[in-house]
């Protein structure tokens, strides 16, 4: 088997010992992203607003899979972890905007807390 990994400078550099993505059989395992901004410090934005936060979180996940060849149209399960369930809807909602009418399976779990005092946390799976 044959693993590549994966990184894009249109997301931010892992913040510690993980590749952005790797690919292995066919599949894309994209590490889970949090709003941090590319290029940057490590800063996070959206600080407070988890739909802004959410934005973010899927605009390095889709600069993560196009360094893969793919695109969130081959996602094929997420799993995304909040702080705070009280935000569900306004994550979800953003949620729904970027996959539009694909529905890939997925988990939310809530979390006591993520890198960087980030609201939320999503990683994917897509098929190459």
């Amino acid at each position: 088997m044959i693993i590549e990994h994966v990184a894009s400078p249109h997301a931010p550099d892992a913040i510690g010992p993980y590749s952005q993505a790797i690919v292995a059989n066919g599949f894309v395992f994209c590490s889970g992203q949090v709003a941090l901004e590319p290029g940057s410090s490590g800063t996070l934005v959206g600080v407070g607003d988890v739909a802004a936060q959410t934005r973010r979180v899927f605009d390095n996940l889709a600069a993560v899979l196009a360094a893969a060849g793919v695109t969130l149209g081959h996602v094929v399960k997420t799993t995304v972890y909040l702080t705070d369930m009280t935000n569900f809807a306004a994550m979800n909602q953003v949620y729904a905007e970027r996959f539009g009418n694909h529905r890939p399976a997925r988990a939310t779990v809530a979390v006591a807390g993520l890198p960087k005092g980030a609201l939320v946390e999503i990683e994917a799976i897509a098929l190459r």
